[in-house]
């Protein structure tokens, strides 16, 4: 692909300025075209006209606040999208409170609605254009970044090889340059090593580059050094690229502590958006509370009427930063006691449950009373599910990353859950694939996807083939389907240790224990990262 500079890379500058202005004047106009189409007036009253120039005002102000006119180059456009929705809430809501509480003007609502939605339209249908424009310009060799990568190990060809993948994102590697010997005058993936780190310097004063990207080790500090030191005359722009990919990540991001660069390689995306969650979740489980409590108290006389015993079935599991929390369930089970440190999963046709728990635990109406532990804070609605602190201590050493689920509150439901990933864990793997999706949903939160999950819940725990099984007993413990039941249970990662999952007890040899976990670093090897 040849290198074509181009307008939007000369004159980057007037294109963020236009942008801008792009965004403070879509306000107006959408919010004078909804006035005209909501009243056929062509005149705007004056107090129509203050209320479209504070949305102006406000989005001067604000949209650079979300980070709209940074280089948005190698970033998904969903990310992009999301920002630019936020951004027009906050200005919006600004103008709401503004004009009810300050000028105490009254709008036609349906106005309101009219102009927050074609302003978002026009805001969000610009940038897809933009980036469709920018994608087919950069296939096409307009406005794409040359760069040379100082480093020709696994870090820099996964890199270049994910670059030629994506040409839409504007780069094309155009040398390697490493100290291996071997390495010069070769080609990776078609890229040439043109020589070692000490003349990067000569080529660029010979040809023009626009980017360096360093993918050299953390214990290669002194030839980085050297490398910055090297170029301190030439106008490249340098980029290290730390090869942290080696690490099983969770959400891994950048921040400045007070100016100084910080990488995460342990986070979650909640961290930032933990209140807007709390609140979430209380309403949400009042709401529910106030609409199921007539079902709430049927439950409760079935359960107490199916066998003695108290109505609520009371577990310590562990919450959110491993702290031990007490979570509620209807009772589906014959009181019983288990012996000490032992829990075990309930079974397909498991005498202890009883006709009417057979039904709660099939259709999921068991797990009702947690909304009450939502209320208290100690769940969430949406989170990975808790499991019981035996549990917990023999998956731990077993399975990568367990703990790591409790970055977050439990929940009353979750994304594995939805995915089938639930009930009896008898097989490793299954637990495994648990763990995989509760993961996958801590790095990827937001509201929406807790609504999605919760949506999918309703209609996989009510409305599903799952249900026919509700009388026949196919239905087990803490899920929808009783699959896998006859394999055998998990082992523990311990050489020598017991295990006590389901309640069923088996040794390990050295050479069985090396066998397993072989077969799980397999399972969890973490993907190639991408780039960006």
């Amino acid at each position: 692909m040849k290198i074509r500079r181009g307008l939007i890379q000369k004159y980057a500058s007037i294109f963020m300025l236009l942008l801008r202005s792009y965004d403070a004047i879509v306000p107006f106009i959408a919010g004078y075209l909804a006035y005209v189409g909501t009243y056929g007036q062509l005149t705007l009253p004056p107090e129509i006209m203050v209320a479209l120039l504070v949305a102006v005002l406000l989005v001067i102000v604000s949209f650079p606040r979300f980070f709209l006119y940074q280089v948005w180059r190698g970033s998904f456009l969903w990310k992009e999208l999301r920002q630019v929705s936020v951004a027009w809430t906050v200005a919006f809501l600004g103008v709401l409170f503004l004009n009810f509480f300050v000028l105490k003007t009254d709008y036609s609502r349906l106005w309101f609605l009219c102009w927050f939605a074609s302003s978002w339209s026009l805001l969000v249908l610009f940038r897809i254009g933009l980036r469709l424009f920018q994608r087919w310009a950069r296939q096409n060799g307009y406005n794409v970044r040359s760069v040379m990568i100082a480093g020709a190990g696994k870090l820099g060809k996964e890199l270049a090889e994910h670059i030629q993948e994506t040409p839409w994102l504007g780069f094309k590697v155009v040398a390697f340059f490493d100290d291996n010997p071997d390495l010069r005058g070769k080609t990776i993936n078609g890229v040439p090593v043109l020589g070692n780190l000490s003349e990067v310097s000569p080529f660029l004063d010979q040809q023009f580059a626009n980017q360096l990207w360093i993918t050299l080790p953390f214990r290669a500090e002194s030839k980085i050094k050297c490398l910055v030191e090297d170029l301190r005359h030439h106008t490249v722009e340098i980029r290290f690229v730390p090869d942290i990919f080696g690490f099983e990540l969770l959400n891994h991001s950048f921040s400045d502590l007070a100016g100084v660069p910080i990488i995460n390689l342990s986070a979650s995306p909640m961290e930032h958006g933990r209140v807007i969650k709390e609140i979430e979740d209380r309403v949400l489980a009042a709401i529910i509370l106030t609409l199921i409590s007539p079902l709430l108290l049927f439950i409760a006389l079935g359960v107490k009427l199916s066998s003695p015993g108290p109505v609520l079935f009371r577990q310590k599991r562990l919450g959110w930063n491993n702290q031990p929390i007490e979570v509620w369930k209807f009772r589906s089970m014959v009181c019983h006691e288990e012996l000490p440190g032992m829990v075990t999963q309930a079974k397909l046709n498991d005498s202890r449950i009883t006709r009417f728990g057979r039904f709660l635990r099939g259709t999921s109406l068991d797990e009702l009373p947690q909304f009450f532990n939502v209320l208290q804070g100690r769940m969430s609605i949406v989170g990975p599910r808790p499991h019981a602190l035996e549990h917990n201590e023999s998956y731990k050493e077993i399975v990568s990353q367990y703990m790591k689920r409790h970055k977050v509150k439990p929940g009353i439901t979750g994304w594995a859950q939805i995915n089938g990933w639930r009930g009896e864990t008898k097989r490793l793997e299954k637990m495994q694939k648990r763990v995989k999706y509760d993961l996958y949903y801590i790095q990827n939160w937001s509201i929406w996807f807790d609504i999605k999950i919760i949506v999918f819940t309703v209609w996989k725990g009510f409305f599903n083939e799952e249900l026919k099984g509700v009388f026949s007993g196919s239905q087990t413990g803490d899920g929808f389907s009783g699959e896998d039941l006859q394999y055998k249970p998990i082992l523990n990662s311990d050489i020598h240790k017991v295990s006590q999952i389901s309640g069923q007890f088996v040794h390990l040899t050295e050479k069985e224990f090396l066998l397993q976990k072989s077969v799980e670093n397999t399972v969890l090897e973490s993907s190639k990262s991408s780039f960006g």
